[in-house]
């Protein structure tokens, strides 16, 4: 464990006495992470934990994600598919008083061109190629053509790192930001029926901590929510005394493992020493390690369910047993000495954390088991294998595919890449799929990804907040959280 794990600890025992405030008050919302950033958003850097939890309360894109993960209206009022798919149009609500518009379809129309630039650091980037026009058509109707058609393509625009910033975009505003603690107020609902409008959600008191700390002041009263968790920190929660039914796992999809980095000669340049590597892993005992409910091992690339691919490409090996699969590759490794000589230690880029450090020793130990010694550096050093930690933003099977695209500095082949290039170009649905599957198969095959299983996101969560909703995304609105009082 690292060093806040026993601070967090006795920070309990101090905040013991503490009592949660009762439910009049504002809602104590704690993200793991770092500070707010001052910086734009998501087309210059990725939003952290934090950052995205605060840019989906004050801003939003033209559709949101509601407490369980399914699409509403953002300040898009309605939407429409036509054309084979190929054709998404949104409207914006008409409003009498222009003063209180609070984008017009002109805007949101540069913000989407802002994300798909060439110079767009947006996560979401690669997964929008399928754009070819955005255009606003009036002031309240944006027309975004596509090259081809794209199931859940609605999902991406649910997403935060296309969300509209700035005062009276989203369901909140900040009006006080004081020692790292930012005041939310709600906005009036633009929607509401004037004449009957609902109960406000609570205002919100949100901050970015620590896990050490975040768990501390949830034990201890002081914080509603935990959101931001990862299998990094997972073993501080577990550390805790925590109240029964607390402790929530996202159902999320998305990639867990370890990819390795591109390299043109050495151990790992060989596909059947990767395929070795990732045979050996004991998927079943990392479920174990971190206390997960429901773990569901993969060793597939493509989440299980996700459209386009009926049947993500699984290695042969997959239904083996592990002692036979260990056997396997500790045959390939031996097979290696005998014509290289001595082995490298692979070098491991893992985050910080006490979560990374027991997937590391679980991995490590398995791997010495077959021949291979291994070390972890940090995630900025030069490495042999990289870990991916990294939810789907929406069910498309070109999430994961493009994760491995040689552009990302992996182990790759260029027949996937030009694949996926007459994918994203295809005609129909139909031979999308078929070119994607081919891609994926090839995949499987180079064992560009060590998958582990579906990532680990997890919360705290007060029993006051009724209305909060495992997610899918991971995404949990601020504005859905706790049942209003009563006027």
């Amino acid at each position: 464990m690292t060093r806040s794990v026993p601070l967090a600890l006795a920070a309990l025992t101090l905040l013991a006495g503490c009592r949660r405030h009762d439910d009049a008050g504002p809602v104590e919302v704690s993200v793991i992470g770092p500070a707010f950033s001052t910086r734009t958003g998501a087309d210059s850097e990725p939003l952290a934990a934090p950052q995205g939890t605060l840019v989906g309360a004050t801003g939003q894109g033209l559709l949101r994600f509601d407490a369980s993960g399914q699409i509403v209206p953002g300040l898009a009022a309605r939407w429409i598919v036509g054309d084979g798919g190929r054709s998404l149009i949104f409207r914006l609500p008409d409003l009498p008083d222009r003063n209180v518009q609070p984008v017009d379809a002109e805007t949101v129309a540069r913000r989407i061109r802002a994300a798909i630039a060439g110079d767009s650091r947006n996560r979401l980037k690669p997964l929008l190629g399928a754009i070819d026009e955005v255009d606003a058509v009036t002031p309240q109707v944006i027309d975004i053509e596509l090259k081809a058609p794209r199931p859940n393509i609605l999902q991406l625009f649910a997403q935060p790192d296309l969300a509209m910033g700035g005062a009276s975009h989203g369901p909140f505003v900040v009006t006080e930001a004081r020692n790292g603690v930012l005041r939310l107020r709600p906005l009036p609902d633009r929607d509401a029926d004037p004449e009957d409008p609902p109960r406000p959600p609570p205002p919100v008191r949100l901050r970015a901590q620590s896990a050490g700390r975040a768990v501390a002041w949830f034990v201890g009263g002081q914080t509603d929510l935990v959101q931001g968790g990862r299998f990094t920190d997972l073993p501080v929660a577990h550390a805790a005394t925590l109240p029964r039914g607390t402790l929530h796992f996202d159902p999320v999809k998305g990639l867990f493992g370890l990819a390795f980095v591109r390299a043109d000669k050495g151990f790992t340049a060989d596909a059947g020493n990767r395929r070795a590597l990732a045979m050996a892993v004991d998927r079943e005992r990392i479920g174990a390690l971190f206390g997960l409910p429901n773990w569901s091992p993969a060793t597939a690339i493509i989440a299980t369910g996700t459209p386009e691919i009926e049947h993500p490409a699984t290695p042969a090996w997959s239904t083996t047993q592990l002692s036979d699969r260990q056997e396997q590759a500790r045959e390939t490794v031996a097979r290696w000495r005998a014509a290289q000589g001595a082995l490298p230690v692979l070098r491991v880029a893992m985050p910080a954390g006490p979560g990374a450090r027991l997937l590391f020793a679980a991995i490590a130990r398995d791997w010495r088991a077959i021949g291979i010694e291994a070390v972890a550096v940090g995630p900025e050093e030069t490495a042999d294998l990289r870990l991916i930690d990294e939810v789907a933003p929406a069910d498309v099977a070109s999430f994961y595919l493009r994760s491995f695209a040689c552009d990302r500095q992996v182990a790759c082949i260029d027949v996937t890449d030009r694949l996926l290039i007459a994918a994203r170009d295809a005609e129909s649905l139909a031979e999308r799929a078929v070119l994607l599957t081919q891609a994926d198969a090839l995949l499987a095959d180079n064992t560009p990804f060590i998958a582990f299983g579906p990532p680990v996101r997890w919360s705290l969560v007060a029993s006051s907040l009724d209305l909060y909703r495992d997610s899918p995304w991971a995404i949990h609105p601020l504005n859905e959280l706790r049942t209003p009082l009563k006027r």
